[in-house]
């Protein structure tokens, strides 16, 4: 599992598609690099509309303190994610951001 993040876009220039193009040119670098799952901490009415879902519906627990909302998995090979369960971990970068 890779996490997509950090990912922002300055006020003045939200709304023009920027985050949504960063967002698919992630995901499409993810999948060249093989990965199967990709995990984000974001909005969950933005990321929904590129088919993430509830990581905690999906067995997977988050180390760090996070609404479940906020909290979104999506498979990037389908039946990724089925079986699978666990608590990411993320690098010391983002415990200084929480």
């Amino acid at each position: 599992m890779i996490s997509l993040a950090p990912m922002a876009v300055l006020p003045d220039y939200q709304r023009k598609g920027i985050g949504s193009q960063l967002v698919r040119a992630g995901l499409e670098e993810c999948r060249r690099l093989e990965h199967e799952i990709v995990a984000v901490l974001g909005h969950s009415d933005y990321y929904l509309r590129f088919g993430f879902v509830s990581a905690k519906s999906e067995g997977f627990d988050c180390e760090l303190e996070v609404p479940d909302e906020a909290w979104m998995v999506l498979e990037l090979q389908e039946g990724a994610l089925m079986g699978r369960s666990g608590t990411v971990e993320y690098p010391p970068e983002f415990h200084q951001a929480m």
